[in-house]
């Protein structure tokens, strides 16, 4: 019998996205299409380069033993510990991205659409870059409030294999051992992080995909959704390599902090602070930062990719900003 239930309720949830969206009809079912495609795009992405973070995180906690690079790192890994390693933390990436996924991308829809519609199409073709940026910093900031339980869990895995089995026993065993200030110990340094990585993540990719349909003479409602879906590829990996350089400082950072004993005893500040002493500034903003190209980059790419894809198939037209003196 409940079987039966929610059997019906997801089919009526699954009907009601389905339904097409009107390209000038930016409403609740449009934000809320926005937002399930959102998630969607980056819990697959981030599952899917799960080894890649492992080994990245592998490199930033510890640099002494694992100094021979990306694939080195890869063989060293598997050697010691099994290939199924590479998957630690999955669960943790999958859920935690979801559901950063979903008020990100849906977020930066609905502030970029409003500021839009507040400020009339001929102001906001001038301020692009700044609604882009405004947009996608509101956005991540509600996001990481969200990520940041999940993203201490699976950075807490990572770093030590033995610490959980699985998602549900690292939540509980942190909360036991730290409390639930344990789960936000990295809010400063995932807000660092990622506020500024999504701010050019963003605003990188309009103008990448922006200079693109300029060279082609064209515009989205020109091309097919299949062209579209190839626009947003490209900008997106551009838009990754820049991101990740942007981030990179406190991505190490966000790492370290979520280590047992990392940058000693006091306030979150001061922890921050020795660890960024004892790791030195060319270290932060080098060390791990090739593989992290690497799987930002691709990451950015396939996320603009399924999320264009997954708003096609739910009838959503894209919301595109328009030159209204073209």
């Amino acid at each position: 019998f409940l079987f039966r239930i929610n059997q019906t309720q997801a089919t009526m949830i699954g009907s009601v996205l389905l339904a097409p969206s009107t390209k000038a009809n930016y409403d609740l079912m449009y934000y809320l299409k926005g937002a399930a495609a959102g998630g969607i795009c980056c819990s697959i992405t981030h599952a899917a380069l799960t080894p890649v973070d492992v080994v990245k995180t592998r490199i930033q906690i510890d640099t002494v033993k694992y100094n021979r690079g990306l694939i080195g790192g890869f063989k060293q890994v598997v050697a010691e510990e099994g290939a199924m390693a590479l998957t630690t933390g999955l669960g943790a990436t999958a859920a935690g991205y979801f559901v950063q996924g979903w008020f990100k991308f849906g977020g930066v829809e609905f502030f970029k659409i409003n500021a839009v519609q507040a400020m009339g199409e001929e102001k906001a073709w001038a301020n692009k870059t700044p609604i882009y940026l405004g947009s996608a910093a509101a956005a991540e900031t509600i996001a990481d409030v969200f990520l940041c339980p999940l993203e201490a869990v699976r950075i807490r895995s990572v770093a030590d294999p033995e610490f959980c089995d699985g998602l549900a026993d690292g939540f509980t065993k942190m909360l036991k051992a730290e409390g639930v200030g344990g789960f936000y110990a990295g809010l400063g340094p995932i807000l660092a992080k990622q506020v500024p990585y999504t701010m050019a993540k963003f605003a990188v990719q309009g103008s990448a995909a922006e200079a693109i349909y300029n060279s082609m003479g064209k515009s989205p409602s020109d091309l097919s959704s299949g062209q579209n879906i190839g626009v947003s590829l490209a900008s997106g990996v551009v838009a990754g390599v820049a991101a990740a350089i942007i981030s990179h400082p406190a991505d190490t950072l966000l790492s370290k902090i979520n280590k047992v004993g990392a940058g000693g005893d006091g306030p979150l500040f001061q922890r921050l602070g020795n660890i960024a002493k004892e790791v030195g500034f060319v270290n932060l903003c080098t060390v791990g930062l090739i593989p992290r190209c690497v799987m930002i980059g691709t990451l950015t790419a396939g996320q603009f990719g399924i999320f264009d894809t997954v708003m096609n198939s739910l009838g959503a037209s894209k919301f595109h900003f328009n030159n209204p003196n073209a």
